[in-house]
């Protein structure tokens, strides 16, 4: 069943049923042979520079907290050329994270063409890249999410190329 809706936003993993949209809401990623407890865990483990710092923030008490220290990161703890190769990576992760979760899939195909906004409260760099703060943003994520959407449609008449590609 398709949501008539034309917009969907979403930011809490807590939130019923979106919220399973958000990189924080804890579902099982496996990702370049390593088993991550969010996407979030999966898609930061490639921002650390160095094996002690990847550790120290994959040892984080919660994905939020994951996240916030991820940000703060120094320069010279950032892996050369993160600032180019994050979507690439970031594309990567959602594949794998809705490629294994059948449910996680079907929800995401039933938003049929809603725009997709990840659609945060505090307003800083991060959140106005990935989603919305007031209507402002590059809203990354919901972009991101909104492709996967439209590959999956074309992988569900096809050969599953979007299977492989998350493997």
């Amino acid at each position: 069943m398709d949501v008539a809706m034309d917009e969907i936003r979403f930011y809490r993993a807590s939130e019923k049923p979106y919220g399973a949209f958000s990189n924080l809401y804890r579902r099982d990623v496996e990702f370049e042979g390593e088993v991550f407890s969010t996407s979030e865990h999966a898609y930061q483990a490639g921002k650390a520079r160095k094996p002690a710092v990847r550790k120290w923030l994959m040892e984080a008490p919660s994905p939020a907290l994951l996240a916030m220290a991820a940000h703060g990161l120094y320069y010279w703890d950032v892996a050369p050329g993160w600032s180019t190769s994050k979507f690439d990576r970031m594309r990567s992760v959602l594949r794998a994270k809705f490629a294994q979760h059948d449910d996680l899939r079907e929800l995401l195909l039933s938003t049929g063409e809603a725009r997709l906004i990840e659609t945060a409260t505090v307003d800083n760099e991060v959140n106005r890249l990935w989603g919305e703060v007031n209507g402002n943003g590059r809203n990354m994520l919901g972009v991101m999410l909104m492709e996967l959407r439209d590959e999956l449609r074309a992988g569900a008449g096809g050969d599953g190329a979007y299977l492989a590609a998350a493997e």
